[in-house]
Parts: C-alpha cells; structure tokens; sequence
C-alpha cells in the first residue's frame, strides 16, 4: 500500500473516547465543571468539550487542558507536551571538548 499521510485524514470519522464524551454530556446537563483525567490523547476535541478543563497525561504527569473553541478539530495529546526543550548545548563547551 503505501503511507497515506495527513491527505487520508480528511476522509476518516474523528475519533472521540466514549466513555470521556459520556462524562462531559452528563457535566453539560448538571453544569457542574470539575477536572477529567484522561490518558487518551488521540482523541479529538469536540465542541461539547468547550469551556471543560481536561487533564491529559503526558507520559510522566496530567497537563490540565482548557478547551477553547479554537481547539475543535485538534488531538487532546497536541496540547500536552511530551519533551522538554532545555535549549542548545553552549558552542564552547563543543569547542572546548575539540582540543
């Protein structure tokens, strides 16, 4: 076959965790907002989620994600990053180790 790449997406149905939509339904009907955990990160925000805080396990912790209207259509996991960036190594460090 072959790989299809992000033009293959456009024609799937979104994924969205059952059990994490049934949990944000019933919160809309009673109006109460408190924080859901989820290890799901391949989940696609919908526009029930806006206005939750959803904590999204990013390997070693929950990131607690609040949903805006301008994350519709993305992944839980995009919002919470699994690799910290501590920066370059210094130049001289490198050149030092050189000689």
């Amino acid at each position: 076959m072959g790989y299809k790449g992000k033009w293959n997406e456009r024609f799937k149905n979104p994924y969205v965790n059952e059990k994490l939509l049934k949990k944000i339904r019933k919160m809309n009907e009673t109006g109460e907002r408190k924080v859901i955990k989820t290890w799901d990160r391949a989940c696609t925000i919908t526009e029930e989620m806006v206005g939750h805080t959803i904590a999204v396990y990013n390997g070693m912790k929950f990131i607690p994600v609040y949903i805006q209207p301008e994350m519709v259509g993305h992944k839980l996991g995009e919002f919470s990053l699994t690799r910290t960036f501590r920066g370059h190594p210094d130049k001289s460090a490198k050149a030092v180790k050189k000689k």
